[in-house]
């Protein structure tokens, strides 16, 4: 009688951990700064399907790795926040609780599912002066395994997070104007593209901005792009 086949538990989230961890690696990085006046998402993207999205009025979403499985986690933020501000008031859509709903959801296939999801996803919510007790900016990295982070000035996803965020740390000073945020994040992401500028038009950049009224988001063109870059 053959012995039945044996993997430890231990092993089991080691392989999924390493699969993931590739998928991811594979995906170009994006970076997340806060400037003076609001927070600025930006990635290296050639293709014409979008990195980075609106999640609600002061929310952003950007995600690395596979995109349908990220672009899908963005829509269910999308349904989830329209959902909470119809039931109780746009001011109760967080950042925070979209997060630890993504890390819950994102953990439970990482633990239940026999592949986990190749993503990394940040959740940005910009500081309104005008709210008591959420007048600053918050940034939160959820990981393939559905693990939490909170971040202050800036964070990285992606293939290169290790050499950016070592980057970011020693040339990150807060209240950046918002052209000093763009092209220290430019100069990043040249980094992870072994040296080489990215062209303006390769570059994916949204902006979430504090004196906006209402909706906080915009997209950055090209032309606007290149005005901040200098180039």
């Amino acid at each position: 009688m053959s012995m039945p086949f044996y993997v430890s538990p231990e092993q089991v989230m080691a392989d999924k951990a390493e699969y993931a961890r590739k998928g991811i690696g594979r995906g170009k990085s994006s970076i997340t700064l806060e400037f003076d006046s609001g927070i600025a998402v930006m990635a290296e993207n050639p293709s014409s399907l979008s990195k980075i999205g609106e999640i609600y009025d002061r929310i952003a979403f950007a995600g690395v790795g596979k995109f349908s499985e990220f672009d899908q986690l963005r829509k269910i933020g999308v349904r989830y926040a329209d959902m909470k501000g119809y039931q109780y008031s746009r001011d109760d859509v967080r950042a925070r609780a979209l997060a630890n709903a993504y890390s819950q959801a994102i953990g439970d296939v990482f633990t239940r599912e026999l592949k986990p999801l190749e993503v990394e996803v940040i959740v940005a919510e910009v500081g309104d002066p005008e709210l008591v007790g959420h007048e600053k900016s918050e940034i939160y990295r959820i990981a393939f395994d559905g693990s939490i982070s909170d971040h202050s000035g800036y964070c990285v996803i992606g293939g290169s997070e290790e050499e950016l965020n070592g980057y970011l740390q020693s040339n990150y000073s807060a209240n950046l104007p918002l052209g000093e945020a763009l092209r220290l994040g430019h100069s990043a992401l040249g980094r992870a593209a072994d040296g080489q500028s990215v062209a303006p038009d390769q570059l994916e950049v949204c902006v979430l901005e504090k004196a906006r009224i209402g909706r906080k988001f915009r997209r950055l063109d090209t032309d606007e792009l290149r005005e901040h870059l200098g180039g």
